[in-house]
Formats: structure tokens, sequence, C-alpha cells
């Protein structure tokens, strides 16, 4: 199986395989790690996970300064695929961007900027968006009745809905967490806000700020022990 490498380098002493794996799981599926050192060369699936990775040249990890660099320039995958399954590369970078926020990594606002430039210039993946506006009408209809949608709703009636449709992220391929997350979000107050997040690409660093702001306060409302990465640094 081919893959598609980046080389990072600047790696702290105290970083382990686990470490970077963690972090760079975020662009994508990764293959394989080389690690020696300071230096590491990460093999992904899919080029546009590594053209993801790429965006991270300058963030942090261990309280140290990564340098994310290829010699190989990688696309992104045409949309032309049958495949309805949504993995992370499908969804927008501002959203990766976001996640990595939420879990406590340090992103500089010029990484944060790359990410929304990225997105203009690919557009919102056509599987991401299909899956994303199925959450808001076809859950809706399904769970709630006909020509209902989830974030034409109360929150009272997030729990019966979400509770109908949670075959739908193993249909998709979208993970537990994520789905439970964009359900529950698009019904709450906040809802149009997250749907157009996620939706356009017109939107500005402190959009990305927000939204990591919104996934960090439902998942620490959801999850008894939130896991961090406690050996990351950690935003401000």
């Amino acid at each position: 199986m081919s893959t598609y490498n980046v080389t990072v380098s600047g790696i702290s002493p105290t970083t382990t395989e686990t470490h970077l794996h963690d972090f760079f799981s975020f662009c994508g599926k990764i293959a394989s790690i080389d690690h020696k050192g300071t230096e590491a060369a990460v093999n992904f699936e899919k080029p546009s996970a590594a053209k993801t990775a790429l965006m991270l040249n300058g963030g942090s990890l261990d309280g140290a300064t990564l340098t994310v660099t290829s010699d190989t320039v990688h696309p992104d995958e045409p949309e032309d695929s049958k495949d309805e399954h949504i993995d992370q590369t499908d969804k927008p970078r501002a959203g990766i961007a976001a996640e990595y926020l939420a879990k406590g990594y340090t992103l500089s606002d010029s990484i944060l900027q790359q990410a929304i430039e990225m997105d203009k210039q690919r557009g919102i993946s056509k599987k991401f968006l299909s899956y994303f506006n199925s959450l808001d009408t076809g859950i809706g209809s399904r769970a709630l009745g006909p020509d209902k949608t989830i974030s034409g709703k109360l929150q009272e009636t997030l729990a019966a809905a979400t509770q109908q449709a949670k075959t739908v992220d193993e249909q998709k391929g979208v993970s537990k967490t994520a789905h439970e997350y964009y359900t529950k979000a698009l019904g709450s107050p906040f809802g149009k806000k997250v749907f157009e997040f996620y939706t356009s690409t017109s939107k500005q660093v402190l959009d990305i700020h927000e939204e990591a702001k919104r996934i960090h306060s439902t998942h620490k409302a959801t999850t008894t022990h939130p896991e961090t990465p406690v050996t990351a640094e950690k935003t401000a």
C-alpha cells in the first residue's frame, strides 16, 4: 500500500511515538511512524492527510516547536468516489484545527489562518457537506417527524433524536463522539453558528477559537473524566 509521508523535526526528547501518533492522527489515518531522536517520518494512508499535517509546521508538542516538511506535493483526493464513508480527511481543515485546540494543543493564529485558506482553496468536501446536512434534515425527519430538523427543535428534544439516530455514525463511518457532538450542537442555542462553521469557508481565526471552546465544553459536560494530552503544551 502506498503511503504519504511528512518529515517532522525539532521533536522534544520527551516525546514518544505515542505522543506523535496522538498529535498527527487528527490529520487522518497513520500507516506508520519512523521515530528516531528529535526527528520522525509520519506516513499517512491518504495524501490529503499528509497535506493537512504540513499545515502544522510551527505547532507545539511537549513544549517543542515542530518543523513539518515534505519533499512531495500532496494533493487532495478527487471527490468522484462513490464510497459514502466519512473520515477525518473529509472534514474542513478549520474544523480539524478546532479539534486540536479543544484537546489543548497549541497552534498559532498563523496556522489557523492557513487552515482557513486551505478550506477556501479546496472548498468544503461534498461528501462532508452531504453528511452534515443530513444530520439537520434526514436525522431530524426520521427521529422527530416529517419536515423536522434537529436545529429547529428545542434542546430537550435532542436526547430522543440522538438516541434514535445512533446508527448513523456507524453507517457513515464517523466516530461516535463526533456524530454526537454535531447532533447536539446543531440543536443548541449556537446551532446556526456551528452549522455555518462546518458548511462555509467564510470564517476568521476567532471562529476557530470559538468552535474549539464549544467542542471542549460539550465534551467536558458529557465525559466524566475528559481526556487531555497532559504532555502537550496547553493553550492559554
